[in-house]
């Protein structure tokens, strides 16, 4: 009970010391005449201000970005090879790749949507071997850690 009221009492002096040191506003100090204040004036404090570089005020851009020409010629290459794309390869993502690539997402059971995705690369075999199957693993630490993972690989 003792333990309770003295908590009770330090909170209570703690609030009211508070109050008490928030309520009191501070005043900068004032500059005697002829002597130059440190002060700016908030227009010319704002035109000293240093630029931020580029790299930091460029904002990202939202979606996808348009894949590389040469990764164009390659989906296009993978669609041919399927029977999906009739025509040469040329690098540029029109109607007819679209076209085949939903013809391919029609054929292997995906949305039909004729858009590039993890799983249409991955069918197509241009894809990463891990998309849609499990979360990023980080790199292990060192090779024994490494030994024991590739074991446990080859058990599944």
């Amino acid at each position: 009970m003792r333990l309770r009221t003295s908590i009770t009492a330090g909170l209570a002096l703690l609030l009211t010391a508070g109050t008490a040191w928030s309520a009191t506003p501070k005043a900068p100090p004032k500059a005697a005449k002829g002597t130059r204040s440190s002060a700016r004036p908030a227009s010319a404090a704002s035109k000293s201000r240093v630029k931020k570089s580029a790299k930091h005020s460029r904002r990202r851009e939202r979606g996808q970005t348009v894949p590389a020409p040469e990764r164009i010629s390659e989906i296009q290459q993978a669609l041919a090879k399927d029977g999906s794309f009739a025509g040469t390869p040329s690098g540029k993502w029109d109607d007819s790749t679209v076209e085949a690539m939903k013809k391919f997402q029609a054929g292997h059971g995906l949305n039909p949507s004729g858009k590039l995705d993890a799983l249409s690369l991955q069918k197509l075999g241009l894809g990463s071997h891990t998309a849609g199957v499990a979360a990023p693993m980080p790199p292990l630490a060192n090779s024994s850690m490494a030994d024991k993972a590739a074991q446990s690989a080859q058990r599944q």
